[in-house]
């Protein structure tokens, strides 16, 4: 396999790309090598408008990846990237052309555990809450169990609870949420948001601080395993978002707002804040809960609590 080239992957390809399906006047594939355990093939024939054909699932291009794979085993420079191009020949006598081309392409490259961008989002927030009052030192709650690319239940190398004092409150954040993605490459901020709690800080003792922290933690789980809540909250305003245990009555939901406030700095750009608001069902018992996400109820609840949107 040492020997095995960039001819030896054409002349492999040729017999198989040719049989194109009928209208194809051209083909153009990319395939990524392992990346993070994934590799990904991406492209297909064309017809003479530029437009993709759809291709019976039982034509053999598996050849592609298995061609691919034995490129990355011989390789002598590095490459994760491979781009294809077959062309259907002008008259039946001719040959097709196809070239193949191997490339670096370092913005698909996985983040490793040590990659500095982790803590480069963690001083940004760290920075924004200082903006705001007094960051305690140390975290009121931390999950730190992490796989090997540093990845908690987050999904990146962060998960815990910041306390932040000010004037007669003590507010509760998530410190991880907007962590970049952890052994992937997409260039997001994590979920795109961080969650805030507010109290009145008369009433916070250690127990109770540790408490609520660790329910916020397992809310920022449910915003982690949904799909795009922060796109949610920031459609609707207001959402009731899930239930709490009979330990926190005669609060029984937790409500998710729109917050002004958003945290700039971060690796790829700046994220919102959503606030998480404990209310007791006598709040929203008289309004209609079947609608999406419960937003009037939502609404109406923040709203006698002096909170704007």
């Amino acid at each position: 396999m040492a020997s095995y080239t960039i001819g030896d992957a054409i002349r492999e390809l040729a017999p198989v790309l040719v049989k194109a399906p009928a209208g194809a006047v051209s083909g153009e594939w990319t395939v990524t090598t392992l990346q993070a355990g994934h590799s990904s093939r991406t492209g297909g024939y064309l017809d003479a408008e530029g437009k993709h054909i759809r291709e019976d699932s039982g034509r053999p291009l598996g050849i592609i990846e298995d061609v691919v794979e034995k490129l990355d085993t011989a390789a002598t420079e590095r490459f994760n990237t491979v781009s294809i191009r077959w062309k259907k020949p002008r008259l039946p006598f001719m040959r097709a052309e196809l070239t193949l081309e191997t490339a670096y392409d370092q913005s698909i490259v996985p983040r490793g555990p040590d990659d500095p961008i982790y803590e480069a989002s963690a001083a940004a927030r760290r920075a924004f809450w200082q903006s705001r009052g007094g960051v305690q030192e140390s975290f009121a709650v931390e999950r730190a169990t992490a796989n090997i690319h540093a990845q908690t239940k987050w999904f990146g190398s962060h998960r815990r609870i910041l306390a932040i004092d000010t004037p007669g409150k003590l507010t509760l954040a998530t410190d991880g949420l907007s962590t970049p993605w952890a052994g992937i490459s997409e260039p997001e901020n994590g979920v795109e948001c961080e969650l805030f709690m507010e109290f009145d800080a008369a009433t916070m003792d250690a127990e109770e601080i540790g408490n609520w922290g660790n329910l916020l933690i397992n809310i920022g789980d449910l915003v982690a395993d949904g799909h795009r809540v922060a796109r949610d909250v920031e459609k609707h305003g207001a959402i009731l978002f899930c239930r709490l245990t009979d330990d926190y009555r005669p609060m029984t939901r937790i409500m998710l707002s729109r917050d002004p406030g958003r945290i700039d700095g971060l690796p790829f750009g700046s994220v919102p804040l959503i606030r998480a608001t404990q209310i007791a069902e006598a709040e929203i018992d008289e309004h209609d809960l079947s609608e999406d996400w419960g937003t009037t109820a939502a609404r109406a609840a923040l709203a006698k609590r002096g909170i704007g949107l």
